[in-house]
């Protein structure tokens, strides 16, 4: 299996474990000195005023990419609506300070698109409670008084201040510790969700844009193109729970399969933090990798691609498999310098997967195992199938 430089070195050393002991004094001189503490201020402004602040350049920036994708549907984003109508107390934003004046969101991101679209009238009201009578009306539709109490409502933000930290990796820390704990209530986080948030950078840059690869997302039933408001896409749950990215790392770390520990959702979590090490020089690789390994995929399977065969009806599955796709994207990728071969007896790969499927052992590519050995052994017998038709 060919490996990117970083890959090669990054199961050479653990993760950093916790420092070695220190005595009372030194914890005491620590902080005393506000190591490790947070220093925040808490600002409150009127709904038109902070909407205005949205538009300023270097002010905010309320949609940093290791937020969550959108998960408020226009029911839920107008009830929030409602709320600050009938005075209902809102929990405050969080904002980080990146650079003097300058904030990103780390808690709050749904409820500042509600405010921003509701007043840029790109909200419709809708499934209100209180005031139903206001259901199908934008901001710009409603009655002078109700607009008039809307806006003399507030949002209130608490500010993590950036001399929390001196140092930029400290910095960092605090940050993403501070985003891990400030959401562990609420709408309960994906596992790749909160692995966006915690391990952001330029490997999860790159799981983002290679999850929205049309052969991939129109294998899993993601509807396809740039825009990111498409209603399809944004109801899509493969999509908003982020499942279509954690398929993604799933192929780059099941790639190091051999280096696996504990379970599965910890290795996918380990391999996250060993990115953030990698190069640009490893970023390209890895993109390479994947884009050639999904077009090889695509060209031998096209519209099967990832849906096991079913022996029993003679048919190919109408729904893509989590486990056949392990062994379809990482058995492909060890062999890329035979693309070639396989696709010039991509007929032959075919009657080859589906004789696979009639076997016993096929139960590992459709099953959820999800232990090393099960992983590895789907892998392999598929990498033996593409093996033998090579060799014939």
């Amino acid at each position: 299996m060919l490996l990117a430089p970083g890959e090669e070195k990054m199961w050479d050393k653990s993760p950093t474990t916790s420092p070695t002991k220190i005595s009372d004094a030194e914890i005491n001189e620590r902080y005393e000195s506000r190591e490790k503490r947070i220093l925040t201020e808490i600002n409150r402004e009127r709904l038109p005023s902070f909407v205005e602040s949205l538009k300023k350049h270097k002010y905010l920036d309320w949609q940093p990419f290791y937020q969550r994708r959108a998960r408020w549907d226009p029911k839920r984003q107008s009830r929030l609506i409602e709320s600050f109508l009938v005075n209902i107390p809102i929990p405050p934003i969080i904002l980080f300070e990146r650079d003097y004046n300058y904030y990103e969101v780390m808690d709050g991101q749904q409820r500042i698109t509600a405010i921003h679209n509701f007043y840029e009238n790109k909200l419709k009201l809708t499934g209100l409670k209180i005031w139903p009578e206001l259901n199908g009306r934008t901001y710009a539709q409603l009655p002078s008084k109700i607009r008039a109490g809307i806006d003399r409502r507030s949002i209130s933000s608490i500010v993590i201040i950036a001399e929390s930290s001196s140092d930029d990796e400290d910095a960092l820390f605090l940050r993403l510790e501070t985003f891990e704990r400030l959401n562990t209530g609420g709408v309960d986080l994906s596992p790749q969700e909160v692995r966006n948030c915690l391990y952001y950078g330029e490997f999860n840059k790159l799981l983002l844009e290679l999850s929205r690869h049309p052969i991939f997302a129109e294998a899993w039933g993601i509807p396809t193109g740039t825009d990111e408001t498409n209603p399809k896409l944004l109801n899509n749950n493969f999509y908003k729970k982020m499942e279509d990215v954690e398929l993604i790392l799933r192929f780059f770390a099941f790639r190091n399969v051999e280096y696996f520990r504990g379970d599965m959702e910890g290795f996918l979590d380990l391999y996250m933090m060993k990115s953030l090490e990698f190069t640009n020089k490893d970023i390209h690789f890895l993109k390479n990798v994947f884009l050639k390994t999904i077009q090889l995929a695509h060209c031998i399977y096209a519209g099967y691609l990832f849906k096991p065969f079913d022996p029993k009806f003679g048919t190919w599955k109408k729904r893509s498999y989590k486990a056949y796709y392990d062994a379809v994207m990482v058995g492909l990728s060890g062999y890329l310098p035979q693309a070639k071969v396989l696709i010039d007896k991509k007929t032959r790969v075919i009657q080859a997967t589906e004789i696979l499927f009639r076997k016993p052992e096929s139960r590992l590519l459709t099953g959820g195992g999800k232990s090393k050995a099960e992983i590895q052994e789907r892998i392999i017998i598929f990498s033996q199938m593409l093996s033998q038709v090579i060799q014939t």
